[in-house]
């Protein structure tokens, strides 16, 4: 009963509960995922809200600082985080099912895990920051511009670092519900960024590289404050101390993970080669400022979504481990409907605003005419991002990441990159052409998440659940007996 108490979200609903309204169903799920999402709102805002400072900064820099930056950090890190991030997501499912199954020694292990995969995985992709000249002008890019980025990747790689322990702190701590502590680290996290900023850019005028090193050292705050609060006694219950038993078991979490990693990394990769693309065209710092402006403002509205991908991870995991299919499903319903009403309501406020919003960024009127031409893609874009996190959020929560990675495949680069580049470059399209041809491989994708949730049997991904987490504790117990 103490159990049940303290974890109020794993409770099966009784009959008298299934026999509620509709309304009152709603409302209590709500609450849920609210508990959920508010957090992961801000906590995500905080983070993104670093890099548009930081950004803005850049660009009233200059066009060229700011397209180097985007290069850097739109392209580069997210090339890289993305893989990160989406292999931190393999704690999404093995953390919130071992919560709602109440094996809570199971998270610590996870957690470690996840931190030694993650780092051998950030030495492999290394060279990406090192080598990154090279690779840009592989890739077409103005020669000013690809020494540039080089200089800013070089300078990002302690941020690349900073992905593998933070990732996984997020999601080990939201699994168990107390993502608020995530929210408080960015708060903190962003604070100090903005005293850095007026640091190192306006007080000791250090560049384009004073930018940057704001962003490093905000970063690996935010990470020390969830660390902190992980081993000094914050999860009692989830974190025993490292252990060796980290080590057992990587064959089977590397497997999980990469399928996580390709999953997320293909949607990131996939507006990164919108950057990559638009340097191509005429003025190329001038269509670079802009869709990085207008990527940007998507970035912040996307983080709600994100938000709601968190928690709907969370919601579905906890609910399948706790052995509650139909409950995981209403779940699901419920934070559709919530995220597609906020991302509509915020493409109208993109249109109402006509591409004003990129007086943030910049002063510059061709960029900002640039930007304007460009309102009506990104107001659809935020529109869809309404729906398609969540979903994906329902695939993390069920263990679902290798079908949906080839599903990404198909759609973003089977179908999406190539009619972008027909319209683009064979219809003279140029950016316009290239995101309206990406927009159609993301609600291709929207169509078939969203016809794998609806034909989805909670039944069997309640067993399905089930058998994850008894194979994993058994592999751990059996690991602890013979080093015992």
């Amino acid at each position: 009963m103490e159990d049940d108490i303290k974890v109020p979200l794993l409770r099966h609903l009784s009959s008298d509960k299934q026999r509620q309204s509709l309304g009152k169903r709603v409302f209590v799920e709500s609450k849920k995922l609210w508990r959920v999402v508010g957090p992961a709102i801000l906590s995500r805002i905080s983070t993104f809200s670093s890099l548009v400072i930081t950004q803005a900064c850049a660009g009233h820099l200059g066009d060229l600082e700011l397209a180097s930056l985007a290069m850097a950090i739109t392209v580069l890190a997210n090339f890289n985080s993305g893989f990160l991030l989406g292999m931190a997501s393999a704690l999404e499912t093995l953390c919130g099912q071992a919560f709602g199954a109440k094996r809570h020694n199971m998270l610590g292990i996870y957690l470690q895990r996840s931190w030694i995969v993650l780092f051998l995985c950030a030495i492999l992709i290394l060279p990406v920051y090192i080598f990154a000249t090279p690779i840009l002008r592989w890739t077409g890019q103005p020669e000013e511009l690809s020494v540039m980025s080089g200089k800013a990747a070089m300078w990002c790689i302690p941020l690349h670092f900073s992905f593998v322990f933070l990732y996984p702190l997020t999601r080990f701590l939201q699994s168990q519900l107390k993502n608020y502590v995530s929210a408080v680290s960015g708060i903190i996290a962003f604070v100090f960024h903005i005293i850095l900023t007026w640091l190192f850019v306006y007080k000791m005028k250090l560049g384009l590289f004073g930018t940057i090193m704001t962003l490093n050292f905000s970063w690996w705050m935010n990470t020390g404050c969830q660390f902190a609060y992980v081993v000094c006694g914050g999860c009692p219950i989830s974190w025993n101390g490292f252990s060796m038993e980290a080590f057992s078991g990587l064959g089977e979490f590397i497997k999980l993970s990469v399928a996580s990693g390709v999953m997320l990394c293909l949607e990131y990769w996939y507006y990164s080669i919108l950057i990559l693309l638009s340097s191509t065209f005429n003025n190329a710092e001038i269509a670079v400022d802009a869709l990085t402006i207008s990527l940007n403002i998507n970035g912040w509205v996307l983080m709600f979504a994100i938000a709601f991908f968190a928690g709907t991870g969370v919601r579905v995991a906890n609910e399948l481990g706790s052995g509650n299919g139909e409950a995981a499903k209403f779940a699901t319903k419920v934070s559709v409907c919530t995220s597609l009403f906020i991302g509509f309501i915020f493409s109208c406020l993109i249109i109402g605003l006509q591409g004003k919003y990129g007086l943030i960024y910049t002063s510059s009127t061709e960029v900002l005419g640039a930007v304007n031409k460009l309102t009506w893609l990104l107001a659809i874009t935020i529109l869809l991002n309404g729906v398609q996190p969540v979903l994906s959020g329902v695939a993390v929560g069920s263990g679902w990441q290798a079908v949906v990675a080839y599903v990404n495949i198909g759609t973003y680069y089977l179908i999406g990159v190539p009619i972008g580049l027909i319209l683009g470059f064979s219809f003279g399209l140029e950016i316009e052409g290239i995101w309206a041809g990406m927009i159609g491989g993301t609600a291709i994708q929207t169509l078939v998440l969203t016809y794998m949730t609806i034909k989805c049997d909670w039944d069997k991904e309640v067993k399905v659940a089930d058998k994850r987490v008894k194979k994993w504790d058994v592999a751990s117990s059996q690991t602890s007996n013979e080093s015992n």
